[in-house]
């Protein structure tokens, strides 16, 4: 498995990872609209503080994953994703981020990297924090989707 840049050709192939509305906003968050675009995923990864990454294994695509610019000292883990379910429950995303966290290491001054995790997720929970990450409980937020309140955790890590 490797962590490879993301391109705009790329895009499409992660557009058509997002099967539905409520894919989209666990992943995306209300950044994104659903049915998700190319143009959406183009213009979003063209911001000077977005890093993106697909995983590969065997040169194949099958997650996604990126680094977000806080600040000089401070980068985000956002729209974490191992496409197929089949490839879920097999560590891939416990790599995925492994690999993602390398990569801020080579960041000159970077000490902390956080995320933001639905609470619902339990799984994800489950990996960031065998990975080191914390709960900082004082900034849980709340999102709503289609009526539902969903609890959003930050999570951080020193490197």
């Amino acid at each position: 498995m490797e962590l490879v840049p993301f391109s705009e050709s790329d895009a499409a192939q992660l557009c058509a990872w997002i099967p539905n509305e409520k894919a989209n906003f666990q992943w995306g968050g209300p950044t994104f609209s659903f049915p998700l675009t190319p143009e959406q995923i183009c213009e979003h990864i063209a911001r000077e503080e977005v890093k993106p990454y697909l995983l590969t294994h065997d040169k194949e695509p099958i997650g996604y994953i990126e680094l977000f610019r806080v600040s000089d000292s401070e980068y985000r883990l956002c729209r974490v994703l191992v496409a197929s379910p089949a490839h879920r429950g097999k560590g891939w995303g416990y790599r995925l981020v492994e690999l993602a966290l390398e990569q801020a290491r080579m960041i000159s001054k970077v000490y902390k990297v956080s995320l933001a995790v639905f609470a619902h997720n339990t799984a994800a929970i489950a990996c960031y924090s065998s990975l080191g990450f914390v709960v900082l409980p004082e900034l849980t937020k709340t999102r709503f989707f289609n009526g539902e309140t969903w609890t959003l955790l930050r999570m951080e890590r020193w490197l």
